[in-house]
């Protein structure tokens, strides 16, 4: 009998797993979730923050970096490019298998770099050779600066995960902007289907703040407003998947399908549950279908194989989710100015992990040089 990973496969949706650790890799236990269908793995540097500040395992590593004179930034990019690479490896068999559909490694350089077109690439373009390996993507966020970045990249061959997307509207700029990297491509006589990409439409932050905007409205006086609770999130991703079927299925990817460039697939990011009334696979089982990726914790992971309601289901209620929508915008809750907030908010999340961690790398550095 297939377990739950296995069957949400055969529906035509990859688990990926959003964690990555030096401990995690070296015990095995992320080939032995490979091996029971994991299908990817991505990282972020929050992810990293509570991977080296919160183990000694990379103390060694740091140690001989510090004697080698590196700085804190330089550290931090030779401990994930280390552990990237070991993951990478450890899903070569799938991107063999999947013929380069599946098996990647996503990482992300300084999210510092946001809002600088210029520097992302230059920063992608380091990280991507120093890996060397066809199965690692690196993460673009969907800002204003992101967005040509993402053309650039693609046009020379990079795989790239665009991360913190949102809203609709930046969806279908990402979209285009993978289009215009592949006939970027093309116009070099590259092989289209030789480069990669996910998009990554982060899910449960969407209802973490929407239901905020009801608690205070409900709070002063607008109980009319608490069957809108948990209902934004979902809907909105199920608009964002009926817009990528519009769009590489229809003509504006036609002639770049044609030339054998894959679709772009929709990743569902932040898909663990925030609120403990929600069940722990709110994000995933309403979301299961066709040239997706669903990227969860350790602990979504594990709700899935325990209770996951596997099920063809990210096309179903699409008119239901259009009708929330308009709900919410009846009620003045503007999705625009929700998934505005997200991206700021998203960006310096990344940013305040980065600098912690930057912070604790140079305290070790300080201890490290210090005399005995």
């Amino acid at each position: 009998m297939l377990n739950r990973l296995r069957q949400i496969a055969q529906l035509g949706q990859a688990i990926w797993l959003d964690f990555i650790s030096r401990e995690f890799l070296q015990s095995g236990r992320l080939a032995e979730l490979v091996d029971a269908g994991v299908a990817g793995v991505t990282s972020n540097p929050t992810i990293f923050h509570k991977a080296i500040s919160g183990s000694n395992v990379y103390d060694a590593d740091i140690a001989a970096l510090v004697r080698e004179g590196r700085s804190a930034a330089e550290i931090y990019e030779s401990l994930t490019v280390a552990d990237v690479g070991a993951a990478a490896d450890v899903l070569r068999s799938v991107y063999n298998e999947t013929h380069g559909r599946d098996g990647y490694v996503s990482i992300e350089g300084s999210p510092r770099l946001a809002h600088d077109t210029a520097g992302t690439v230059t920063e992608a373009r380091r990280l991507y050779q120093a890996l060397r390996r066809p199965n690692v993507m690196i993460k673009v966020p969907a800002t204003e600066a992101g967005l040509p970045a993402i053309s650039t990249l693609i046009g020379e061959g990079i795989n790239v995960n665009v991360t913190l997307i949102f809203s609709l509207a930046m969806y279908e700029r990402v979209m285009e902007a993978y289009a215009e990297g592949l006939r970027r491509l093309r116009a070099i006589g590259r092989p289209l289907g030789l480069v990669s990409s996910v998009a990554s439409f982060f899910v449960s932050r969407v209802d973490t703040l929407v239901d905020k905007i009801i608690d205070h409205r409900v709070a002063h006086g607008e109980p009319h407003l608490e069957p809108m609770y948990g209902l934004a999130a979902v809907a909105n991703a199920k608009l964002a998947y009926a817009r990528f079927k519009a769009f590489f299925n229809g003509p504006r990817f036609a002639e770049l399908r044609s030339l054998g460039a894959r679709p772009q697939r929709p990743l569902w990011a932040s898909t663990s549950t925030k609120n403990p009334r929600y069940p722990a696979t709110k994000y995933v089982d309403p979301l299961i279908g066709v040239h997706t990726v669903n990227t969860v914790p350790l602990q979504t992971l594990e709700a899935i194989e325990a209770q996951s309601v596997v099920a063809q289901s990210i096309d179903t209620d699409v008119e239901r989710a259009e009708d929330i929508m308009r709900q919410l915008a009846g009620l003045q809750i503007e999705m625009d100015w929700v998934t505005a907030c997200l991206l700021d908010e998203g960006v310096q999340l990344f940013v305040d992990s980065y600098d912690t961690l930057l912070a604790d790398i140079t305290r070790k550095r300080e201890q490290i040089a210090q005399p005995a």
